[in-house]
């Protein structure tokens, strides 16, 4: 599309040579160390909820629990749909394509919005949803209490994505690490004020927690939103000038490249959430260190998560300009990265889980007692599919970077819901091995995923991927 501005010459970027495998670790870690601190500040975002939810007892953290398990299958759905943006502004780079990558960025902000309006009426009716599901009426009252108004974090959130990608594909990624950083703050001294009714403010509660959490969201967008626009490198893309004129062709695109993202991403995270409605059959003591337990999972995970962003960007640098070796080089030593480091976690939940737990509950306080010995239980199962967990989510982003999609989330689908999901009930109600039981169930899916996608992987020229 012209615009009467000359786009930046990102043709001078492809390189000639092929870096040592040395080289392509550092090249990756200098690029995913940023990323990763940004994914474990975004995360801390829903840990601080989490933590002060359990300063208000374990009936509010139960209630918070299940409004995130149920909110995050949608979140990350709309956060996959959107990485697709992320392979085409890389591919799109690395063939010296600057039109191409203006679109893919424009577009992506409309097709957040649209993934964000779909997704508001499903959220904004979660107690009736939970009813239907079995929880207690008074966990479904307060639960809904917190997902009306964290809805609202949806259309800054996925739109952070967009921004984020361009930023991620430049190598730009210290802004966006401050501003998750600044949000991280921002969404604590909310919750302070608004949830536990200080400085002035009203006690909300969980109410209040769901406010924080969407303005500190907000506020974040705004922020990268206005780095992007007054930096001389993006301006010279005139990302803004005509948006509202549609480009079609170029929104189905990533609606078609990021939907199975987004279904992939959907299905683990919607295996987990039912996981969590399971746990809420067994009692508000197992959902309770459900809770806990699985935030410690999840903030692990989220160091191979931001590793695979970047490793989504190296592989679809090397792919736009036609190097095999560049794709098997990025591939495997993001790989192997992030189940190295998985390793260290698994190691530390075995060894040392009663500090960690200590983060979330009182082990003082007599009531946290029971919630606390069973999450003990859960994180010593946590401990063995780390690995797992790292692989999937690693080798599902370098197959995105070759645009291989679709498969990927028929995998995923099968992996988690025909054999975890099954899994997890049997173990938990026919062989009464309750919240263990449902562990084990995610445990099984996990690393059928894991194995599946990464000889996919390496079986990536006998597919046709490269």
């Amino acid at each position: 599309m012209a615009t009467g501005t000359q786009a930046p010459d990102i043709g001078t970027l492809r390189s000639p040579l092929e870096l040592s495998w040395g080289a392509e670790l550092r090249a990756t870690l200098t690029l995913a160390l940023p990323l990763i601190i940004a994914q474990l500040a975004q995360m801390a975002l829903f840990t601080t909820d989490i933590v002060m939810m359990g300063w208000l007892g374990p009936k509010f953290l139960a209630a918070g629990m299940l409004t995130v398990s149920f909110m995050h299958p949608f979140l990350l759905f709309g956060i996959g749909v959107l990485s697709a943006v992320a392979p085409m502004i890389a591919q799109a780079k690395g063939a010296g394509d600057a039109a191409s990558l203006r679109r893919s960025v424009r577009q992506g902000f409309w097709v957040a919005l649209a993934v964000s309006l779909a997704m508001l009426p499903v959220i904004w009716n979660a107690r009736p949803i939970f009813g239907l599901l079995g929880q207690s009426p008074e966990l479904s009252s307060l639960a809904e209490s917190y997902a009306r108004a964290a809805v609202w974090l949806f259309p800054p959130a996925l739109g952070f994505i967009v921004l984020r990608a361009l930023l991620a594909t430049h190598d730009d990624t210290s802004a966006f690490l401050v501003i998750t950083l600044v949000g991280v703050v921002a969404n604590a001294a909310l919750n302070y004020a608004l949830m536990l009714g200080h400085w002035g403010f009203p006690r909300l509660e969980l109410m209040g927690s769901g406010i924080s959490t969407a303005l500190a969201n907000l506020l974040m967008f705004l922020l990268l939103l206005a780095y992007s626009l007054t930096r001389p490198a993006y301006r010279a893309y005139t990302l803004f000038v005509r948006f509202w004129r549609p480009d079609w062709s170029r929104f189905w695109t990533i609606l078609r490249l990021g939907t199975p993202i987004g279904l992939m991403m959907m299905a683990e995270v919607g295996l987990f959430a039912v996981a969590a409605l399971f746990m809420g059959w067994l009692g508000t003591d197992e959902l309770a260190a459900h809770a806990v337990a699985l935030q410690l999972a999840a903030i692990a995970f989220m160091v191979p998560m931001g590793l695979s962003h970047a490793a989504t960007v190296r592989v679809g640098l090397a792919h736009g300009r036609r190097s095999a070796e560049g794709v098997r080089k990025a591939g495997w030593v993001s790989l192997m990265m992030g189940t190295g480091f998985m390793a260290l976690t698994g190691t530390l939940f075995w060894f040392a889980p009663e500090p960690l737990l200590g983060l979330f509950l009182d082990p003082a306080d007599p009531q946290n007692q029971v919630p606390l010995a069973l999450a003990v239980s859960y994180l010593g199962v946590a401990a063995i599919f780390q690995l797992a967990d790292g692989a999937q989510v690693v080798s599902g982003a370098v197959l995105r970077g070759l645009s291989d999609t679709a498969m990927p989330m028929v995998i995923a689908i099968a992996g988690y819901w025909g054999i975890g999901l099954p899994v997890a009930y049997l173990l938990a109600f026919s062989f009464e091995l309750r919240g263990v039981g449902v562990w084990l169930g995610l445990a099984s899916g996990l690393v059928s995923v894991a194995l599946i996608l990464s000889v996919r992987f390496s079986l990536r020229e006998r597919f046709g991927l490269v």
